[in-house]
């Protein structure tokens, strides 16, 4: 048998959460993973949730294993006028790679984007993390040189919301 690929449910929160936490490390941030399963499973639970999953498995025995998985959810191009699919997160636990699981997750999102008319994929890499660049770019991933990324959070998110009109006028 191979590897197989599935949306992950609320009762999957536990081990996404797992994995999230194996990210922060392998992107060098171990302290700063916020989310907590009950947070994760409740999301999961949600119609519409704000995010969807895919998990990879493997089978062990008589059961699957989850070896990956990559989290998304949909943006839009207001130049081509369509849906897109943003991934906020691939990742396969280190043991694992190696054995096609990240191209598999990838394959299926492009799968999942093309039934959904999305015009397109993107995420955000790491420019240290040459492993995945390479493995990007060896997909035909194009790297967005000219674009930079930008993040408000914490205070000033507050401060930006709370400054100018009130926030019932947007």
């Amino acid at each position: 048998m191979t590897a197989r690929i599935r949306f992950a449910k609320p009762d999957d929160a536990s081990t996404l959460h797992r994995f999230i936490c194996e990210l922060a490390v392998y992107e060098r941030e171990p302290d700063v993973v916020e989310v907590t399963p009950a947070e994760l499973r409740a999301q999961l639970g949600q119609d519409p949730p704000p995010f969807e999953c895919l998990l990879v498995e493997e089978p062990v025995g008589d059961a699957h294993l989850a070896r990956g998985f990559a989290l998304f959810f949909h943006n839009y191009s207001t130049w081509r006028g369509r849906p897109g699919l943003y991934l906020e997160d691939l990742y396969v636990s280190p043991e694992h790679r190696g054995r096609g699981h990240g191209r598999a997750l990838l394959a299926a999102l492009a799968r999942l984007a093309r039934a959904r008319g999305c015009a397109r994929m993107e995420w955000s890499v790491l420019d240290w993390n040459t492993p995945a660049i390479d493995f990007y770019e060896g997909l035909g991933a194009t790297k967005m040189s000219q674009w930079r990324s930008f993040r408000l959070s914490d205070e000033a998110l507050a401060e930006l919301a709370n400054s100018g009109r009130d926030p019932g006028q947007c």
